[in-house]
This record gives structure tokens, C-alpha cells and sequence, in this order.
């Protein structure tokens, strides 16, 4: 099984996955992904706020170039912060260009994604699409019950440390992509 972990910052949250950083295997370059994967060749590719420092032109390119190298029925777990969750604090962090010094990693933000420009975004590429958790445009958290050994995701309702006592402190709008049957 070929599980790929793309922009894993150094996590090994999921430990018997791919892990790989943007400088080995970048989103937008196809030559590193044909030199490391055959094509139709994966069965599982981890975004965990990934996405979102890409444009939305570029997620789509990316999107596309992933499809490629996917399994039928294999998917992509992507998780980007959520444009729509209610918290003034949480949007400062994670606004386009961040919330001040260049080094901070949201400095490099290139959108802020809801579920509407996820999906499209996705769609666009040909992908089915399961919203797994997100927020409304009145700020309502849904959830969907996901299995966390299909893709860890640590900024989750279930796993992010700020999330306590049916408190929700930071969330993620998290997602699964899959590559259809044809």
C-alpha cells in the first residue's frame, strides 16, 4: 500500500505513511512526482494545511497532478483551515499572508478556503467528495464520522489539543477526495 504524506512539516503522526516536504516533492512540479511514483500508483495522499498555500489555481493543478498518480478509489484526506469558523482570533491566524511576522507560518496563506471553494476545487479535478468537518456560513461545526487510520489529521475536532469540554478552539475543514470509479 503507498500512502503519501505531502508538506509533513516534520510530524510523523502517521508513521507507516510517505513522508515528504514541499522541496522533494512539490505540489505543482509533475517531474517529482514521476520520479518517485508510477502512474494510478497511491492509494492514500495526506494534506494537512497544505492546501491553503497554494492559490486557488494552483490547489486545482495540484488537485489535478494527484489524480494522476492516484489508485482508482484512492483519495486524498485534505485538511485547510476553515474561512467560516466564528472565531476572530482563528481568522487572524490564519488570514491570506498571516497575522504578521514573515516567518510565521501563515505567512505564506495564498486563500482561505470554505467548503464551497474546497469542493469546487476539487470537483474541478474530477474527484468525488465527502466533507468529513466544517463550518456553515453561520459558523455551525458539522461533523462526519472519519477513521484516523485512513489519515491522521491533528487539527480535528477529535485530536487538537484546544478543542476541550465540547469547546471548539481551532478547527479544521477537512475533507476526502476520492478518485472515482469510471
Amino acid at each position: 500500500m503507498v500512502r503519501v504524506v505531502v508538506g509533513s512539516g516534520g510530524s510523523k503522526n502517521n508513521s507507516d505513511w510517505l513522508h515528504t516536504e514541499e522541496h522533494e516533492l512539490s505540489l505543482l512540479v509533475g517531474e517529482d512526482w514521476d520520479n518517485k511514483f508510477a502512474i494510478d500508483s497511491i492509494d492514500a495522499i495526506l494534506a494537512e494545511h497544505v492546501w491553503e498555500h497554494l492559490t486557488y489555481d494552483e490547489g486545482v493543478k495540484a488537485a489535478n497532478l494527484c489524480f494522476r498518480f492516484l489508485k482508482v478509489g484512492g483519495y486524498i484526506r485534505c485538511a485547510v483551515p476553515d474561512g467560516y469558523f466564528p472565531d476572530e482570533a482563528y481568522q487572524n491566524i490564519v488570514k491570506i499572508g498571516g497575522p504578521g511576522p514573515k516567518d510565521h507560518p501563515a505567512a505564506s496563506h495564498k486563500i482561505v478556503h470554505t467548503y464551497h471553494t474546497l469542493r469546487t476545487m476539487f470537483e474541478e479535478a474530477g474527484y468525488n467528495l465527502q466533507l468529513l468537518e466544517y463550518c456553515d456560513e453561520n459558523g455551525k461545526f458539522y461533523y462526519n464520522d472519519w477513521d484516523e487510520t485512513k489519515g491522521f489529521i491533528y487539527r480535528s475536532k477529535r485530536f487538537d489539543h484546544r478543542n476541550m469540554d465540547g469547546k471548539l478552539g481551532f478547527v479544521s475543514l477537512i475533507i476526502d477526495a476520492t478518485k472515482p470509479f469510471r
